[in-house]
C-alpha cells in the first residue's frame, strides 16, 4: 500500500474519533512512518551490501589474474631463478 494512501486513511480515521484516541492514532501514525523509513533504509543497505559483494568478487578475480601474471613474469626472468651456489663455486 502506498505511504500516501496509508497516511490519508489514518488522517480520515483521526477526524472521526475523540481527542484521546486522536493522540493514540497520532502516535501510531508516527510509528508507521518510522517503520516505513526504516524499511527503506534496510532496502538501501541491502542493495549496498549486494553491490559491495559484487565488487569484492570482481577485485578477487582481478587479483588472481595479476598474481598469475606476476608469477609468470618472475618465472620467465633470470633474476628470480634459483641458483645452485655449489656448482658456481666449482
Amino acid at each position: 500500500m502506498p505511504k500516501s494512501l496509508l497516511l490519508e486513511m489514518m488522517n480520515a480515521i483521526m477526524y472521526t474519533v475523540d481527542a484521546e484516541n486522536q493522540v493514540e492514532l497520532q502516535e501510531k501514525t508516527q510509528l508507521i512512518n518510522q517503520v516505513w523509513e526504516l524499511q527503506h533504509t534496510l532496502e538501501d543497505l541491502s542493495a549496498r551490501v549486494d553491490a559491495v559483494r559484487e565488487e569484492i568478487l570482481k577485485l578477487k578475480s582481478e587479483n588472481q589474474v595479476l598474481g598469475q601474471y606476476i608469477e609468470n613474469l618472475m618465472s620467465a626472468s633470470s633474476v628470480f631463478q634459483t641458483t645452485d651456489t655449489k656448482s658456481q663455486r666449482k
